[in-house]
């Protein structure tokens, strides 16, 4: 039977849009939006997917106030009409596409209530095409497009206003889609030594964008290197091969600030200096992961499903439980004289021999 979808003419295979190219379970859908203030106190990231070979639609919202962090999660069945993107309380609005989106968050009994819009401050640009093995197997197949924004609305978590309209908040937003690990995993195959080196980056600044996405192996081994600089007239600089220097606090691997040297066209060279200003770990609230307090995305938890999570993020366990996850770091900038806002996201697990990271429990001295 056609869907709703298939009114218009995006067809990329000869079949109704409510299949996807694959008939992996796998398959996945869903953007994710970020928003924080210019001194990190504050930072809210939502997001919402599909999965449509396990039937499940679910979103979230999570507010960062200083070092406690709120979520609020929901989770359905997944209908036909993929252009209606609402689950619970929670949905998303394309006002005008690759320029304008809305999120708004209808509650009354979980205590947040949200009515954001992502206002794109440079042209949206697509990311490499991310492949990962885990030995032979691949768990994510997927494509990405990414932009900056200014973020306007309202936010109010149990009483508090956090964001009123006349407040400038700096944001950044990304659709993805293709396979990843969706809900209850597979049965495990053969062990690997989990290892992962990755950075993704965007930053807003007055007269232009930046986007890194940088991935290595245990050895350095880089299989992803992007460092571009976005202008307003939509013209993609290229900056050459990143060269990261990460600084971690002793005894973990959180990063305290991050040097990047970079290369203009003609040999001039720059180098982007990050100070992290504040951590949303996507694996507490947000649902990144195999189990986030009982939830992961595309996980079946029933026809109508939602759940309010609160953490204390200088509670110890709650410290161990995300030590070495990936964490979006709410982020101040700067290149070249001029300061800029965004996302630092970043993740060292396992092996990474450029940081000197010998094995798994290996930190920083």
């Amino acid at each position: 039977m056609p869907v709703p979808l298939d009114e218009f003419p995006i067809h990329q295979g000869p079949q109704t849009m409510k299949y996807f190219v694959t008939s992996d379970r796998n398959t996945y859908d869903r953007c994710i939006m970020h928003a924080l203030s210019r001194d990190g106190e504050g930072q809210v990231a939502v997001g919402l997917g599909v999965y449509p070979h396990v039937g499940v639609i679910d979103a979230y919202v999570a507010v960062r106030e200083g070092r406690h962090l709120s979520s609020l999660r929901t989770s359905g069945a997944l209908g036909d009409d993929r252009m209606r993107q609402e689950v619970g309380p929670m949905r998303i609005e394309v006002v005008e596409g690759l320029q304008r989106v809305r999120f708004t968050c209808d509650d009354d009994v979980d205590g947040i209530t949200a009515d954001l819009t992502w206002e794109g401050s440079f042209p949206a640009v697509d990311e490499p095409r991310h492949i990962r093995r885990q030995g032979d197997d691949v768990i994510l197949d997927a494509f990405r497009f990414v932009q900056t924004a200014t973020v306007t609305g309202s936010l109010i978590v149990d009483g508090r206003e956090l964001l009123g309209d006349a407040v400038d908040w700096v944001g950044a937003r990304d659709r993805s889609w293709g396979i990843r690990p969706v809900g209850q995993g597979a049965p495990a195959g053969k062990p690997h030594e989990p290892a992962m080196w990755w950075c993704w980056i965007p930053l807003r600044f007055d007269d232009f964008a930046l986007m890194f996405v940088l991935e290595e192996g245990p050895d350095g081994y880089r299989t992803i290197n992007e460092a571009i600089r976005v202008h307003p007239d939509g013209r993609i600089e290229q900056l050459g091969w990143a060269e990261p220097q990460i600084t971690y606090r002793p005894g973990t691997r959180y990063p305290t600030h991050a040097s990047i040297g970079l290369k203009e066209r003609g040999g001039r060279e720059l180098t982007l200096e990050i100070e992290p200003l504040g951590p949303m770990p996507l694996s507490l609230g947000l649902g990144y992961g195999p189990d986030d307090d009982g939830w992961n995305h595309g996980r079946w938890m029933g026809d109508s499903w939602r759940q309010r999570v609160d953490h204390d993020l200088d509670d110890e366990a709650v410290g161990q439980r995300v030590a070495w996850s990936m964490i979006d770091h709410a982020a101040r900038a700067t290149l070249d004289g001029q300061v800029g806002y965004g996302i630092f996201e970043h993740m060292a697990l396992g092996r990474h021999d450029p940081s000197g990271f010998a094995d798994l429990l290996d930190v920083a001295s």
